[in-house]
């Protein structure tokens, strides 16, 4: 059974760190370009990090970039998003996401989401 299980999220406050957690199961990170994605209310989902199945290339987004760091360890099947200098504007619901192409076809993995609250 393929499954994505986050952890991590939580209440921080301005300037802090959190560190988002996500566990593949019933798959290899290895064969997935894996990503992070967020969602605050009333706003569309918006990108935030990603790292290349090779894991040997990694990519942000501008609102997060020097501050985020996405990571993997094949070896726990498990991909990490370490968020440094945190603001209230990255208050949203992360989640992570698996994608690989098949020929045409795209696979497309999604976890149930995780808080993040950034507040004093």
């Amino acid at each position: 059974q393929v499954q994505l299980v986050e952890s991590g999220g939580g209440l921080v406050q301005p300037g802090g760190s959190l560190r988002l957690s996500c566990a593949a199961s019933g798959f290899s990170i290895n064969r997935y370009n894996m990503a992070w994605f967020r969602q605050a209310p009333g706003n569309e989902r918006e990108f935030v990090a990603a790292i290349k199945w090779s894991g040997d290339s990694s990519y942000y987004g501008a609102s997060v970039k020097g501050r985020f760091t996405v990571s993997s360890d094949d070896a726990k099947n498990t991909v990490t998003l370490q968020m440094n200098s945190l603001k209230p504007e990255d208050t949203a619901v992360y989640f992570c996401n698996a994608k690989r192409s098949l020929g045409i076809d795209i696979i497309n993995f999604w976890a149930q989401g995780t808080q993040v609250t950034v507040s004093s």
